[in-house]
C-alpha cells in the first residue's frame, strides 16, 4: 500500500511539469514583450502605449481562462447513479449476464440512453456508478468525469462538462495572444535581423519571442479550429473517434440539436457572457437532450395513443432538473418547451 501511495504522489507531482513549463514560457514572454520590446526597443510612446494596452487585455483573458480550466473541480455522477444497497449486493453476487439484468432494472428510472458497443448498460466497476450519457472514467484523474472530452496534460486536468467552455476560451485567447505578439514584433524582428537596430540585450529576446509566438500560434490554431468544429457538432473528442451507441445503434450526431443550440449548450444563451471564462453552460452534465430518433423505447413509460399521431411519455430525470420537450413536425422543424416533471415526445403521423 505504501509504495503505491508514494508512486501515486510522485505521478501527481510530475503531472505539474507541463503546467510549470507553460507558465515559465508565458512569464518570459511577458518580460520580453513589456520590458525588452516596449520599454527598451520601441521609441514611439503612442505606439508603445497602444501595444501595452492591447497586450495586457489578451494577457489577462488568456491567464484567466487558463487557470479556470486548471482549477475547475471536475463534475462527477451524483448519488442517483449509484446502485441502491439491495441491487448492489445482488450485482456483486451474480454472473455478468445477471448483472446486466440488475443494471437494466435500475437504469429505467434514470435519464440514460447510451450503451456500450455490445448494447450493455455502461457501469464503472471502479467508481461503482452507472455512467450517465457522455460520462467516461479517466484513469489519470482516477474518477468518472461528466461529458469527458479528454485529459489535457497542459492543464493537468480533465476537460469535461465543468470546464469545457474555459478550455475553448483558453485556446482562443492563447491564439490571440500569440498572433498579436508575432504581428507587433515582426517589424522589429526584421530590423534586428537586418542589423537596422544596434545589437543590445533586447535583440535575443525579440528574435526568440517572434519564433516562439509564431510556432505556438500555428499549433494552437489547428487545435482551436478542431474544438470549434466539435462544439458546432455537439460532440466530444471521444465521441468524434467513437460514436455514442444508443438502443438503435451508433449515431455520431445523436446529441446534435442544430448549430445554434449546440453553441448554447457550451456557452449559454446570453451571448454577453460567451467571451468571458464565467460558467454559463446548459444543464447538469448528467442528462442531455438527444435527437428524436435516438429516444430509447425502453426508457418510455405510459401508453400509446393512435389518433392521427402517436404520443409517448417517458420518466423524468430523477435529478429534479428540467428536461426539454421536442416536437418533430413533418417539415423537420423542432419546437421546444421546458417541463419539470415529465418528458413528452409527440411524433406527427406521416399518413
Amino acid at each position: 500500500m505504501a509504495p503505491h501511495y508514494v508512486l501515486r504522489c510522485c505521478q501527481r507531482s510530475l503531472a505539474w511539469i507541463p503546467v510549470i513549463f507553460i507558465n515559465l514560457v508565458v512569464g518570459w514572454s511577458y518580460y520580453a514583450y513589456v520590458v525588452e520590446l516596449c520599454i527598451f526597443t520601441i521609441p514611439n510612446n503612442a505606439e508603445k502605449i497602444s501595444y501595452l494596452v492591447v497586450f495586457h487585455l489578451f494577457f489577462i483573458m488568456f491567464i484567466w481562462s487558463y487557470w479556470r480550466t486548471i482549477c475547475s473541480r471536475l463534475a462527477n455522477p451524483s448519488k442517483e447513479f449509484c446502485l441502491p444497497k439491495v441491487e448492489k449486493e445482488q450485482y456483486e453476487k451474480e454472473d455478468p449476464d445477471t448483472q446486466q439484468e440488475v443494471l437494466k432494472k435500475v437504469v429505467v428510472g434514470l435519464p440514460v440512453y447510451t450503451r456500450t458497443g455490445t448494447g450493455a448498460v455502461r457501469y464503472c466497476d471502479h467508481c461503482q456508478v452507472i455512467k450517465p450519457d457522455r460520462c467516461h472514467h479517466c484513469s489519470t484523474c482516477d474518477m468518472c468525469v461528466l461529458k469527458m472530452d479528454h485529459h489535457c496534460p497542459w492543464v493537468n486536468n480533465c476537460v469535461g462538462f465543468s470546464n469545457y467552455k474555459f478550455f475553448v476560451l483558453f485556446l482562443a485567447y492563447s491564439m490571440l495572444y500569440c498572433v498579436f505578439i508575432a504581428a507587433t514584433v515582426l517589424q522589429y524582428f526584421i530590423k534586428f535581423w537586418t542589423n537596422q537596430l544596434p545589437d543590445t540585450h533586447a535583440k535575443f529576446h525579440v528574435l526568440f519571442l517572434f519564433f516562439v509566438a509564431a510556432i505556438f500560434f500555428i499549433s494552437i490554431l489547428s487545435l482551436f479550429s478542431y474544438h470549434l468544429w466539435l462544439v458546432g457538432k455537439n460532440r466530444t473528442t471521444i465521441e468524434a473517434f467513437r460514436a455514442p451507441v444508443f438502443r438503435n445503434g451508433p449515431d455520431k450526431n445523436g446529441f446534435s440539436l442544430g448549430f445554434s443550440r449546440n453553441m448554447a449548450e457550451v456557452f449559454g444563451d446570453q451571448k454577453k457572457y460567451w467571451m468571458f471564462p464565467i460558467y454559463s453552460s446548459h444543464g447538469d452534465g448528467q442528462s442531455f437532450v438527444t435527437r428524436l430518433v435516438n429516444l430509447d423505447p425502453e426508457q418510455m413509460a405510459g401508453g400509446l395513443q393512435i389518433n392521427g399521431k402517436s404520443s409517448v411519455e417517458g420518466p423524468a430525470s430523477t435529478l429534479g432538473n428540467n428536461i426539454n420537450h421536442i416536437e418533430d413536425h413533418q417539415d423537420g422543424s423542432f419546437d421546444k418547451t421546458d417541463v419539470a416533471e415529465t418528458v413528452t415526445v409527440t411524433i406527427e403521423s406521416e399518413s
